[in-house]
């Protein structure tokens, strides 16, 4: 048994002449959190699909659990969770019965009730996917991913649509599957959700990985600050290199205090978009 829960070797996948991915090396350890992030059209996507086994590849090597994801078997599919960023929204099946269902594919699944509970739909239990919110329809499509003990869990863009209540609720269910063991692939457009959750997050764009750090190493990348505060009616901000130096001088050439004054460190997002160019692809 390998210690990677994902080995990724010089990916391509191309469209019409066009690569989505491009010569992509990546490797996930087991039990980790991974993030993987990235605007619309950076190929983020297709490399997951490819991981999941949904998508055949140009060239490279994949190994998922071991096994190439081409030559998936049974017992390979039980071991990996997998959350797609859309379900079907009809089903003649309630919240219970679906999971009910699912349970049944997996030698060893969790308890059908345990999973209502943890992604808070106890009380929706008997309602079917229609009779639900979007937030609670990706609810049940968690609980679905987690119910069979998966060794590897993929989550796609898991808490869109999630009230904030809802989305820390995720966020807790995620830590504990993680502290069982369980290897997260995570992908999201919300900063804040992989800065909280993630052990290392890999930024992709173009189809190439562009960083791969941990979210306090991505944050240590940015330098300076910038620094606001009010002159009478007007707002002054200026961003320095050398925040401590530019207040020091700022506070001479004031008499007393300062109204307003504000220092702000480049936060994951701001790294993010400096990485990626500062917005979406095509």
């Amino acid at each position: 048994m390998t210690d990677a829960a994902i080995q990724i070797s010089g990916l391509v996948k191309s469209y019409g002449g066009v690569r989505a991915v491009n010569e992509l090396d990546l490797t996930i350890p087991r039990g980790e959190v991974f993030a993987l992030l990235g605007p619309n059209g950076a190929g983020k996507s297709t490399t997951v699909e490819i991981l999941e086994g949904f998508r055949g590849r140009d060239s490279g090597d994949v190994t998922v659990l071991g096994i190439d994801p081409v030559m998936a078997t049974r017992s390979w599919r039980e071991k990996v969770g997998i959350m797609l960023q859309s379900t079907s929204p009809r089903s003649f099946l309630s919240a219970r019965e679906a999971l009910e269902h699912a349970s049944r594919l997996y030698t060893h699944p969790r308890g059908v009730d345990e999973m209502l509970e943890a992604v808070g739909l106890m009380e929706k239990a008997e309602d079917k996917p229609q009779e639900l919110s979007g937030g609670q329809r990706r609810r049940l499509d968690v609980a679905t991913a987690l119910i069979g003990r998966p060794e590897l869990v993929f989550l796609d863009e898991p808490t869109t649509g999630f009230d904030p209540e809802a989305r820390r609720q995720f966020w807790k269910l995620v830590e504990s599957i993680a502290a069982d063991g369980t290897t997260v692939l995570l992908t999201t457009h919300y900063l804040d959700e992989a800065d909280y959750l993630a052990d290392r997050i890999g930024i992709i764009a173009a189809g190439e990985l562009v960083a791969l750090d941990t979210p306090e190493g991505l944050r240590n990348r940015a330098t300076g600050a910038r620094v606001s505060w009010r002159e009478g009616a007007t707002t002054r901000t200026e961003h320095t290199e050398t925040p401590t130096a530019f207040l020091r001088d700022l506070l001479s050439h004031h008499d007393g205090e300062i109204d307003r004054l504000e220092v702000t460190h480049p936060s994951l997002e701001d790294v993010y978009l400096d990485l990626i160019g500062g917005g979406e692809q095509a």
